[in-house]
């Protein structure tokens, strides 16, 4: 499954700018530069859909994608080492706090982590929260093709392994935006999500 319909809506600095159509939103949440524009692109087969960056931070805003006039892909500011202030960082941290808070038409949540690297502090503190919050969520491990099959194995299970020392049990998904590994079973669980509330999160 790829989406064949998408573009790029609007840019929402904080909730009150975000669309009012009620429609679904899956959002993409993950350490700057761990591959969110990379892998709205590889979904979509749109190569300059998404702007990709290699410097960290790059995305400041709330990016609304809407994928065939029914739902969004919602790419949100990266967390983690973005050269920005302090106060710019507290800034995004409190809209997003909103934004999860307040987004009632948010469906699921992927929670993207770098596969070649043990899940970060700052990735517990955000898988603790959504599954403290009740929001449905799922891993996506990016960036797979970077690393062997045996350190794929790994990552897949050392995300799991975390995962169940917090009680939680959710999907984890290993994937590549340049091999597309991985992409069709996301595809498939963002339609899902697209079309129904569901309940990962414990």
């Amino acid at each position: 499954m790829i989406f064949q319909d998408a573009r790029f809506l609007k840019s929402a600095p904080d909730l009150q700018h975000c669309p009012d159509d009620g429609l679904p939103e899956i959002a993409m949440a993950g350490r700057s530069n761990v591959g969110k524009s990379s892998l709205i692109n590889s979904l979509t087969q749109r190569k300059k859909l998404a702007k990709t960056s290699n410097t960290p931070g790059k995305t400041r805003m709330i990016n609304y994608y809407l994928i065939e006039n029914r739902f969004y892909l919602v790419d949100l500011p990266g967390y983690g080492f973005a050269k920005v202030s302090r106060k710019e960082r507290n800034r995004w941290g409190k809209v997003l706090i909103e934004w999860f808070l307040n987004r009632n038409t948010l469906t699921l949540t992927l929670v993207l982590i770098d596969s070649r690297h043990n899940p970060t502090e700052l990735d517990c503190n955000m898988i603790e929260w959504l599954a403290g919050n009740k929001i449905p969520f799922a891993v996506a491990l990016t960036k797979c093709d970077k690393i062997s099959n045996n350190k794929q194995q790994q990552a897949r299970q050392a995300t799991h392994s975390l995962l169940n020392r917090m009680n939680i049990e959710v999907p984890v998904t290993l994937c590549s935006a340049t091999t597309k590994r991985g992409i069709e079973n996301l595809a498939e669980l963002i339609d899902e999500f697209s079309r129904v509330d569901g309940q990962f999160a414990n």
